[in-house]
């Protein structure tokens, strides 16, 4: 049974401590187990590609993905926020994203999921508490039903694009595929003013022009063959029996102002198909409430990360 709940404005999240880990740097003595990867802030996939790591703080891990187009950095509120009370916070740049290589190949589900296997496989992450955005969701719930939860406590989808986009006949209110073809085919004319046209409902009508051209700075970093080999693996994939599957408590945030992924397209599916799991819908939030809503996002992942 799906247990759904609506978040509303509260008091401001407060930090206990200033976090001394920087960006790109190890943690301290200790917080590492395990086998260290050769080549820095860098793990190897099985193919070859180096995927750009952060890793701040110590204590039970969290590990963030982030969404289509977005790299590790979109994460960087969340993280100091949950480094602040005492937890590790790891996230990394998909293929074709951010600092990681571009290989230009790769860029279909399980491959990203094989991607996820060998960051918690290198690091030696246990216990971990994964937290994916939009169509990262898609690569947690792929990596769980092909890799397995043993190394897994929890799990929390953000906006999630799951389980199925396009339009089928079990699926009626699915996306139309002619109108995504649409789409990819006007990113591909013209990324810079796709984003621009775009970019409006990602956010609320109170978020500053800086971070507007901040998240969009971000969405910049990504190749295009992986902006558009990972939308169509994405937009094209069907999670419905990976999501069945899962069998950690799993917490599922959604905005009801997301115009990116619908609330009763995704999150509300979503929830509905995996087992036990908790709907959090945030009243007002977009697509970008991870800086929109960032507090609100953080308070609801340390809490369930702690538990």
């Amino acid at each position: 049974m799906v247990e759904q709940h609506i978040d509303t404005p509260s008091a401001p999240m407060k930090a206990d401590a200033v976090p001394a880990a920087n960006q790109g740097q190890p943690p301290a003595q200790g917080a590492r187990r395990g086998p260290r990867p050769a080549a820095g802030p860098f793990i190897e996939a099985q193919d070859g590609a180096l995927l750009f790591y952060r890793d701040w703080g110590a204590g039970k891990p969290v590990l963030f993905l982030s969404g289509w187009a977005l790299s590790s950095e979109m994460w960087g509120y969340q993280m100091i926020d949950l480094v602040d009370h005492g937890l590790r916070c790891v996230a990394y740049d998909r293929r074709g994203h951010g600092r990681s290589s571009d290989p230009g190949r790769g860029y279909d589900v399980d491959t990203l999921a094989d991607d996820l296997a060998a960051v918690l496989e290198q690091l030696d992450l246990r216990d971990v508490t994964l937290v994916g955005h939009s169509m990262s969701g898609g690569e947690i719930a792929r990596y769980l039903s092909r890799h397995g939860d043993g190394r897994i406590a929890r799990a929390v989808f953000l906006a999630p694009t799951t389980p199925m986009l396009l339009r089928a006949a079990d699926n009626p209110d699915g996306l139309d595929r002619r109108l995504v073809e649409q789409v990819r085919a006007a990113m591909r004319a013209d990324y810079p003013k796709w984003l621009a046209d775009n970019a409006p409902p990602f956010f609320t009508a109170d978020t500053s022009d800086a971070m507007r051209e901040w998240v969009q700075h971000l969405m910049f970093q990504c190749s295009m063959k992986a902006l558009i080999d990972c939308n169509r693996a994405s937009v094209e994939a069907d999670f419905r029996d990976d999501l069945r599957r899962i069998a950690v408590p799993t917490l599922v945030i959604h905005g009801d102002r997301d115009a990116s992924a619908p609330l009763a397209l995704t999150g509300e599916k979503t929830a509905a198909l995996i087992p036990g799991s908790r709907l959090l819908v945030i009243e007002g939030a977009p697509h970008g409430l991870f800086v929109t809503h960032r507090e609100r996002v953080s308070r609801a992942l340390l809490a369930f990360a702690q538990g």
